[in-house]
């Protein structure tokens, strides 16, 4: 199957990004080094296409309705300008996928689901459609730019007369900036950096992506590849789906539960709540290596007696600790901050520290 590219691929490629398959998008992994791009987004600026992300628009009396039965959390709670994080859960416990739903007016939403889910998640929320809400698929037609950092809000508000400092976390807006009209700014990431994602139009990208590069010349901007994007999500500890999260793994089990609103009706409610009572018998905790080692998902979790208690879902060396970080899920009593656990690096067992997330604390 021929790779999907994004608008600004031959941008990617002229500043020499290393373009690798991703969802089956042709993607930038990295354009200098990983470290480099990772510190920049922590201590500066940086700029992340990820375009490859769906959108699907709801329209119609019934699309709050539609929301409520297939996400756990409660979009009711949404007003004009407001974005949630959510999940859309299966029918057997696990997770269809997470997603963002953002409300643009009465009866008109937008949904933000992972790349690699596009057509499942459509449809998935499809099937549950049988009240005529209009819903359109636009993921081809849109760009998406993350402009990360702490100096992101510096950057952003130096091209558009929007007050973005007055936007609290997970609300967006409408407007102009970089002189393009009728972008989605929305105060949300997925770096725990700070800063904003800009939804655009495919045929104004260009136009935006340059005019973020040029008003940031003198802050240091730089692009940033999905490479710094997996280590600066893993410090803070959220979930990327089909590693941390998947059609297997209970939201409870995940540490959702504060996505998972039982004041409403959802898609496997029932059992949902039921575990809730009952409690989980593992979850996704974070830990860092006391040990030099990189745990790797699919790597066994010990503990001190040799018992298999779990396993890695996601690993990498922490730029910003300079030590070995995961995720995981383990076993209900090996869980609680401090315990000690042994990762199964080849036939050596690598001692770690279960740590409250983010791993990572500015």
């Amino acid at each position: 199957m021929e790779l999907k590219k994004v608008a600004l691929n031959d941008v990617h490629e002229s500043l020499n990004a290393k373009m690798v398959p991703f969802a089956g998008y042709n993607m930038p992994v990295r354009y200098s080094s990983d470290i480099e791009e990772h510190k920049a987004v922590r201590e500066g600026v940086g700029v992340f296409d990820v375009s490859h992300m769906g959108e699907f628009m709801l329209r119609g009396p019934k699309a709050l309705d539609l929301i409520q039965r297939v996400t756990s959390n409660d979009a009711s709670k949404l007003f004009d300008g407001k974005a949630q994080y959510s999940c859309l859960p299966n029918k057997d416990g696990g997770i269809v996928d997470d997603l963002l739903v953002y409300k643009l007016a009465d009866e008109q939403y937008m949904l933000v689901v992972n790349a690699s889910n596009i057509e499942k998640d459509w449809n998935w929320i499809s099937s549950f459609n049988t009240e005529g809400v209009q819903m359109e698929n636009i993921s081809e037609g849109m760009s998406l730019f993350a402009v990360q950092g702490p100096k992101a809000l510096e950057l952003c508000q130096r091209i558009t007369k929007r007050d973005l400092s007055q936007m609290d976390y997970y609300t967006f807006a409408m407007d102009t900036i970089g002189g393009v009209e009728d972008v989605l700014i929305s105060a949300t990431g997925y770096t725990g950096a700070g800063g904003f994602e800009l939804y655009v139009m495919n045929e104004d990208a260009e136009e935006l992506w340059e005019a973020i590069f040029e008003a940031g010349k003198d802050l240091g901007v730089k692009p940033i590849g999905l490479g710094a994007r997996d280590t600066l999500r893993l410090e803070k500890g959220f979930c990327l789906y089909g590693n941390d999260i998947d059609d297997t793994t209970s939201p409870l089990e995940a540490g959702l539960g504060w996505i998972t609103k039982f004041t409403k009706d959802f898609t496997n409610a029932e059992a949902l709540k039921a575990q809730k009572e009952a409690g989980v018998s593992q979850r996704l905790v974070g830990f860092i290596m006391e040990e030099k080692g990189i745990p790797r998902q699919g790597y066994t979790i010990f503990d001190a007696e040799d018992n298999e208690i779990g396993r890695v879902t996601s690993g990498s060396i922490s730029p910003m600790l300079d030590k070995g970080i995961g995720l995981g899920y383990i076993k209900k009593g090996h869980t609680k901050a401090g315990s000690e656990v042994f990762i199964g690096v080849r036939k050596r067992r690598l001692k770690a520290i279960v740590e409250k997330l983010p791993l990572y604390k500015d």
